[in-house]
């Protein structure tokens, strides 16, 4: 095999050299991407395996918690997605008894949401799960690290924010 072919077939992430990235692959937000996707891609697996859950099912799980009841619209908020979205996932999670349903009894025409003994059940095991995943994620980082790179993930987080309201001013 020539060196060439052996350059092109190691990742480039494990090569740690960013010349041999293109341009758009070795900037910061591809890289969180990626990182944020094979995460995610775990959860999924993870809360499928322990919960029964779809990605959108665990997600409304864990936003509900151990929150009282709230409306449809709340947690259609609270999890960024319309009303529709989220009605079909919330069927499903009423019919197999996590989820419980009632009307709001100072609004008769709200439903109110929470999660069922069963519902809290999945929801402490994702919550389990995700300390696990995290604790696993961060534990090659010493304290300082730890303590130094949450710093940054905060101040480039803020920066990001503050371009996003920036693009929009622009539309």
């Amino acid at each position: 095999m020539s060196q060439k072919s052996k350059k092109q077939s190691s990742p480039p992430a494990a090569a740690g050299n960013d010349e041999a990235l293109a341009p758009i692959t070795a900037m910061m937000s591809s890289r969180l991407m990626v990182l944020a996707n094979l995460l995610k891609r775990g959860a999924i697996l993870r809360y499928k395996r322990l919960a029964g859950l779809s990605s959108v099912e665990f997600g409304l799980v864990a936003s509900m918690g151990r929150r009282p009841p709230m409306s449809v619209i709340s947690l259609a908020e609270a999890v960024g997605m319309d009303k529709g979205q989220i009605s079909r996932a919330l069927a499903e999670l009423v019919a197999r008894k996590l989820v419980a349903k009632a009307a709001n009894p100072r609004d008769n025409r709200e439903v109110l949401i929470c999660l069922t003994r069963t519902g809290l059940a999945a929801h402490d095991a994702i919550v389990a799960g995700a300390q696990e995943r995290n604790r696993r994620l961060l534990e090659r980082l010493d304290q300082e690290e730890l303590k130094l790179f949450l710093a940054q993930i905060d101040r480039l987080t803020e920066t990001a924010a503050d371009m996003l309201a920036a693009e929009k001013d622009l539309n």
